[in-house]
């Protein structure tokens, strides 16, 4: 929200500054041969603006999606360990009481309820001791050796999975980027005040495309913090597997 008023700020502001220097500006900088000049450079910037901002988009979609791959992925192993352990014997009951609490508190940890921002963290100590209480199991035959197998596999993927989605879930969007993108923007916006005749009707078109350059920002952002925010990723996946474990 900082950062895209701030995007506003300049944004509109160039607009302002735009119009103030054409009140300043002698009648002969504003010719028709400077305008002529001034929009084919500003046509270079704005293409420039776009290729960038096409970019940010496309890298903030694709780590969005991304994450939430992974996230339906671990929740599809979670149920899969589950039911093998279910199948193991009775023997595994500790274990999968052990699953469902650590479920329960990657819920806290990464959708919390009380927190503005989510404690990003990888395998916990719960999850640690799922995998040694799996390692712990002896197998009194091949059905058991083979489900052991399977749940050490499954337990070993879950970890690694996990580790990926905290390592993903940093920014994607490079600051210098958004740093250029609001450089050309304001430049653009510096042109049509300069450009455009200093009345009402201009001032609130201006306004509502400044308003709406620094909304486009905002969601950019929104999409680039997974776990917080307006667009975040849903919990429903985990909060689904939890309905199914223990069953």
């Amino acid at each position: 929200m900082a950062i895209g008023g701030i995007v506003f700020a300049c944004v509109f502001g160039g607009a302002l500054l735009g119009t103030f220097l054409r009140a300043m500006l002698p009648e002969h900088h504003l010719s028709p041969d400077s305008k002529d000049l001034v929009k084919l450079g500003m046509g270079l910037v704005g293409t420039m603006a776009a290729l960038v901002l096409g970019l940010l988009i496309a890298s903030a979609k694709s780590s969005h999606d991304r994450l939430n791959d992974d996230l339906t992925q671990i929740s599809v192993k979670l149920i899969l360990l589950d039911r093998v352990m279910a199948h193991y014997g009775p023997e595994t009951t500790d274990a999968r009481d052990l699953l469902r609490r650590s479920v329960v508190d990657a819920l806290d940890r990464f959708w919390p309820e009380h927190r503005v921002r989510p404690v990003l963290s990888g395998p916990t100590a719960r999850s640690e001791a799922l995998d040694d209480k799996i390692h712990a199991l002896s197998p009194q035959n091949d059905a058991q050796r083979s489900r052991q197998a399977q749940a050490l596999q499954l337990s070993t993927d879950l970890a690694q999975t996990r580790w990926l989605l905290v390592e993903q879930s940093g920014s994607s969007i490079a600051t210098p980027f958004l740093v250029l993108l609001t450089f050309w923007v304001t430049v653009i916006f510096i042109s049509f005040g300069l450009l455009a005749p200093p009345n009402g009707t201009v001032i609130v078109t201006l306004f509502v495309c400044a308003l709406s350059v620094s909304g486009a920002i905002f969601l950019i952002l929104e999409l680039d913090q997974p776990f917080a925010g307006l667009i975040q990723i849903s919990s429903a996946p985990l909060r689904n597997v939890l309905a199914h474990l223990g069953q």
